[in-house]
């Protein structure tokens, strides 16, 4: 996630320089919470949770968890993991619904945090899980946010309460509870009242949430904060903890360059749940915010559970049990092909798809130079062929590939490389829906864990020792059989491994059978 990849860097390379030590001392414990203080600091953590958190590592990591461990270094980062988990809010907390319906959620925060494209956000992931939210727009001072709303809620698929054109004009206070009663009348059982924000905290602002509060009684109250805010962070959540007391937060904006402060203030700071985290632009890019997680995404150890939920969401299983079908069948096409992809791209970007597997931290310039408009020249050269072209590949000649390439805009060459890297993807999964293993292009075929080919049999055979009539050499040749049968002579990559140099006690053996002293 681009908003802790500063933050993300700092610890992976603080965590690297400990796995070398086999013991850990206190000055290597001062060390690394002293990196791990100013990854924070610079990362723009306020000054106290910084202080508390390096505070509690520091002292379980001098404690007998550490001192004990068979790996210290892993125990550590087991260590700030928990601590992050803990700051991040502990457990994940979800939406409390009223037991009689409509559940009132008012949305609180500054002007320009992003409360109206959250209200958008949130009334589109309510209506896939079967419920009916109606959007209040009570944003009646900013210039075009009834309008915004408007347009945001016709994406989303919602309803909205605007009877107000707002820019100065209606009471707030009036349309929302006058939202609350028409959402009760026509069945909606979720109200998403949008308030206004100002650019920083003032009396009037608060005075107006609070008394939207005292008129909606609002089962939830979401302080949407911008994760771009910085140090600020801290005292605008008091300011609106104090004026509104806020239920839980909406993390905003985390696909941005922030260093990502916030969200590990926020929740230590007021003791109030961090409920969702914006993660882009899209209406589809809201995720419910998972404490455990997060720690995982920041100490770049991925956040695979997330991913297969998107898959889940993304991917039909009736047609993945069709395709699985096909490919042991030999019959996966091109048009199948193009199915997987256009049900990849609903998952969102490859980019932050990728950056939830572990390790992916250490390939961050991988990550940056992918083009996710790859997809999309495929598709286009896909798109190009004929049904028949599709389905049999086989048939693609070569004035048929330069009309393809001229229909999508693409090169020859390009046609060319996709029609390749499909017949291989296309051998390697019939190889795995089949149960075996696939051969990977450059690294030969990857056998069963003690399986021996045919050659490794034959040349075992052959393996019982010298036949030489004179002692002195048997004896010689046996022994190096022992050392070369007990050495390594390669690695499982295929690359010539060290060969190990007989002891001075073998060469006192060999020297004394050949009667040399």
């Amino acid at each position: 996630m681009a908003t802790f990849g500063t933050l993300s860097d700092r610890l992976t390379e603080t965590f690297r320089n400990l796995r070398t030590k086999g013991k850990l001392t206190p000055a290597d414990v001062d060390g690394t919470v002293r990196e791990i203080r100013r990854a924070l600091l610079d990362a723009d953590v306020a000054l106290q949770v910084v202080k508390d958190f390096t505070g509690k590592v520091r002292e379980r990591a001098l404690g007998d968890e550490v001192n004990k461990a068979l790996n210290p270094a892993q125990q550590v980062v087991q260590i700030v993991n928990e601590e992050l988990i803990a700051i991040l809010g502990g457990e994940q907390r979800r939406l409390e619904f009223a037991k009689t319906p409509p559940t009132v959620i008012m949305l609180a925060g500054l002007q320009g945090s992003g409360k109206t494209t959250f209200a958008g956000k949130l009334a589109k992931q309510l209506e896939g899980e079967g419920h009916t939210p109606l959007l209040v727009a009570a944003d009646l001072q900013r210039p075009n946010a009834v309008n915004q709303l408007q347009v945001v809620a016709e994406r989303a698929g919602a309803t909205i309460y605007a009877p107000e054109p707002g820019n100065g004009v209606g009471d707030p206070i009036r349309v929302s509870k006058d939202g609350v009663d028409y959402a009760r009348r026509h069945q909606h059982d979720v109200v998403i009242i949008d308030t206004a924000g100002r650019l920083g905290v003032d009396a009037e602002l608060m005075k107006q949430a609070s008394d939207i509060r005292k008129a909606t009684s609002p089962d939830e109250v979401l302080f949407v904060i911008d994760a771009m805010i910085g140090q600020d962070a801290v005292n605008t959540a008091k300011a609106f903890q104090e004026g509104v007391d806020f239920t839980g937060v909406v993390l905003s904006k985390l696909d941005g360059d922030a260093r990502g402060g916030a969200a590990l203030s926020v929740a230590s700071v007021t003791g109030r749940p961090i409920i969702f985290a914006s993660t882009g632009e899209n209406l589809e890019d809201l995720e419910s915010f998972h404490p455990d997680r997060m720690a995982s995404r920041i100490l770049d150890l991925g956040d695979i559970l997330t991913l297969i939920e998107q898959a889940q969401a993304a991917f039909d299983e009736e047609e993945a049990l069709k395709v699985a079908e096909k490919l042991a069948n030999e019959t996966f096409t091109l048009e199948d092909f193009l199915d997987q992809l256009q049900q990849m791209k609903k998952m969102g970007s490859m980019k932050k798809m990728l950056g939830m597997l572990p390790g992916m931290g250490q390939m961050k310039q991988q990550l940056e130079d992918f083009d996710e408009r790859e997809i999309d020249r495929t598709e286009a050269i896909i798109r190009s062929m004929t049904p028949g072209e599709r389905r049999n590949p086989k048939v693609l000649n070569g004035s048929r590939r330069l009309r393809i390439a001229k229909g999508s805009g693409m090169t020859v060459t390009d046609v060319n490389q996709l029609v390749q890297r499909f017949e291989q993807a296309a051998k390697m999964m019939k190889t795995v829906a089949r149960g075996g293993t696939p051969q990977i292009p450059g690294m030969g075929p990857m056998g069963k864990p003690g399986a021996s080919s045919k050659r490794g049999k034959k040349g075992a055979k052959g393996k019982g020792g010298s036949r030489s009539g004179n002692p002195a050499k048997r004896a010689a040749e046996n022994a190096g059989l022992a050392t070369a049968s007990s050495t390594p002579t390669g690695t499982g990559f295929g690359l010539g491994g060290r060969t190990a140099a007989p002891s001075e006690a073998d060469l006192a053996e060999i020297q004394k059978l050949f009667g040399k002293s």
